[in-house]
């Protein structure tokens, strides 16, 4: 007889006013209801409720917002704009549902599975030499093809999560 062990789900609810920069590691339910302004860096489920107030750059798997953003956003896996959503700024999303009534002024740029050095270097915001150079040195993971590099976002992602970035 098997025992699935089950997986406790880690929530954090805050309605308050924050400032400063909020980074998580491990996948987490977080949902803001009040006022924040710095950076964000989550894992998981990252919900802006409807009476939310945000001036941050939000990177994150998962982004649902229903308030007022202003800032970058990047979401790794989906971002989603609920119908009283307001968003300013420059989104970076995988996947992108927007609701009919949400409002986005700014720009779009989707992300896609395979990036080549120009478009690496923008989505880490590093100098295009510093790709070239990782990459060469094979201390980046990447294929080369012919003269160009081929670089999988999600392999990427886990060698800057893993602190591998500049080393």
């Amino acid at each position: 007889m098997a025992f699935k062990k089950k997986l406790e789900e880690k929530t954090l609810d805050v309605d308050a006013a924050m400032q400063g920069s909020l980074s998580f590691k491990d996948p987490v339910n977080l949902r803001i209801n009040g006022k924040f302004e710095g950076n964000l860096d989550t894992r998981g489920n990252l919900t802006i409720g409807s009476t939310a107030l945000i001036n941050a750059d939000i990177i994150g798997d998962n982004i649902i917002i229903g308030g007022r953003v202003k800032g970058k956003i990047t979401a790794k896996e989906r971002l989603t704009l609920l119908p009283q959503a307001i968003v300013e700024g420059h989104i970076y999303p995988a996947k992108l549902n927007i609701a009919e009534g949400a409002i986005l002024e700014g720009q779009c740029s989707m992300l896609h599975d395979f990036l080549n050095s120009e478009q690496l270097a923008k989505y880490l915001e590093v100098e295009l030499n510093s790709i070239m150079e990782w990459a060469n040195s094979g201390k980046m993971p990447g294929n080369k093809e012919g003269n160009d590099w081929k670089f999988e976002r999600k392999a990427i992602d886990s060698w800057v999560a893993a602190g591998k970035i500049g080393k």
